[in-house]
């Protein structure tokens, strides 16, 4: 482990140089990573090919790991979003002249050196780095062995990048894929300010329960859409039908309906487009008996408990019925882990009282939770979806990558005995 440390020491000295780049040099760099990444898009998916060999299709994170032209290209074009974002710190969030005459500042300045710990994702690896450069941080990446061609890959076009700007490249670097280089990352106090793990509900769990560097939790997402008695059908179905199926593998993807008992009769139409992309159904015995003989047999399934609480990540959604908004409050209040929640109502009271009662980082009304994204919120990208209530909260862009601090300025002033 001699050589993690020495190289986290480099790291964390690199991180000075940070604070010394000007935000246009900073952007010239990014615009430099974005053309390298579409010139270089056939190679990267060249190692991807190899990821992808030791995955079966049918393994949900497949779909994670999967790069394209398409892909690379969009989070290529991610990096210029990101680029005409303006910087984040050295803003000045109070200041006063206090009545000695001391004057007093609180500015936002960089976290310091962040390490991420992510899964089958590479398009991570360059999320992460670019939020990181951009908000002034040094970043130590910890991807999964699923990936690790092509974080490799990935890595080195930012390593290359930051050469051709005579940048030192310390300021990011990738830990090999063993188990060990996790250990030592989250036990690295001195040597990293912050771990923010993305991944399965094991990750985080696992890395809360052991680092000892603090963490930013970017949790599993169990997420539930209440269609209400007022809920408007039409609405309602376009929205169920992007929220489960536009993209099944990743956090915001729809797990629960749940249906008031007035509406069941509407339940069928309500969902019926889902039967085209295959999605199997488990529901409750209420919602089951109104499906029978209308959804596909092989697709209908009756609940057991541990089909609500789960975070599928594919073609599965479970169906709970309810008799009042108050008993879908009680389901969301026992299974959700905070992450995105939505109503699907036209009664503004019904509305409002989700938006009251409901605790989670992004709550919705008659829009899909697929929105829940840092480039939806219009962030450029994100670092991960944070699901709990220190520091950050919701999905993490530039913004949620810095802490503040105190700049007082004096004239001799002393404390009185």
């Amino acid at each position: 482990m001699y050589e993690l440390k020495n190289q986290f020491q480099k790291t964390k000295k690199s991180s000075y140089v940070l604070n010394n780049l000007s935000d246009p040099i900073k952007n010239e760099v990014l615009k430099t990573l974005s053309k390298n990444l579409i010139v270089m898009h056939q190679t990267i998916l060249i190692e991807n090919a190899k990821d992808l060999e030791k995955m079966s299709k049918e393994n949900p994170l497949y779909d994670r790991l999967l790069l394209t032209k398409d892909r690379v290209l969009s989070f290529a074009n991610d990096i210029l979003k990101i680029v005409k974002l303006k910087s984040p710190v050295q803003k000045i969030l109070n200041e006063k002249i206090l009545e000695n005459g001391l004057k007093l500042q609180k500015i936002t300045v960089p976290l310091g050196v962040i390490g991420i710990i992510y899964e089958a994702r590479p398009n991570v690896t360059i999320d992460v780095f670019t939020l990181c450069f951009k908000s002034g941080n040094a970043v130590i990446l910890k991807g999964g062995k699923e990936a690790h061609y092509s974080n490799s890959i990935l890595y080195e076009i930012i390593k290359k990048t930051l050469i051709e700007h005579h940048i030192n490249s310390d300021i990011v670097y990738l830990l090999p894929p063993e188990r060990e280089a996790t250990e030592f990352l989250i036990q690295a106090v001195g040597l990293v300010d912050v771990v923010i793990p993305r991944g399965s509900k094991q990750l985080i769990d696992y890395v809360r329960n052991h680092s000892k560097v603090p963490v930013i939790e970017t949790g599993a997402g169990i997420v539930h859409t209440y269609f209400d008695s007022s809920g408007d059908l039409e609405k309602g179905r376009r929205i169920i039908e992007n929220a489960k199926t536009r993209r099944v593998s990743v956090c915001n993807a729809l797990d629960t309906l749940i249906i008031h008992k007035n509406r069941l009769n509407d339940l069928y139409d309500l969902i019926k487009d889902l039967s085209l992309k295959n999605v199997e159904i488990f529901a409750d015995e209420l919602s089951y008996n109104k499906l029978i003989e209308k959804y596909p047999d092989q697709l209908l399934n009756k609940a057991k408990e541990e089909d609500f609480g789960t975070e599928f990540l594919s073609l599965k959604m479970s169906i709970k019925t309810v008799n009042s908004i108050e008993e879908a409050f009680e389901h969301i209040f026992q299974y959700s882990s905070g992450h995105s929640e939505a109503i699907i109502a036209e009664d503004e009271n019904a509305i409002q009282s989700f938006f009251q009662n409901i605790d989670a980082a992004a709550v919705y009304a008659n829009a899909p939770t697929s929105f829940t994204d840092g480039g939806e919120f219009e962030m450029g990208s994100e670092i991960g979806i944070s699901t709990q209530k220190l520091h950050a909260r919701g999905p993490m862009g530039l913004e949620e990558l810095t802490s503040y601090k105190w700049l007082i300025t004096g004239n001799g002033e002393q404390i009185r005995k």
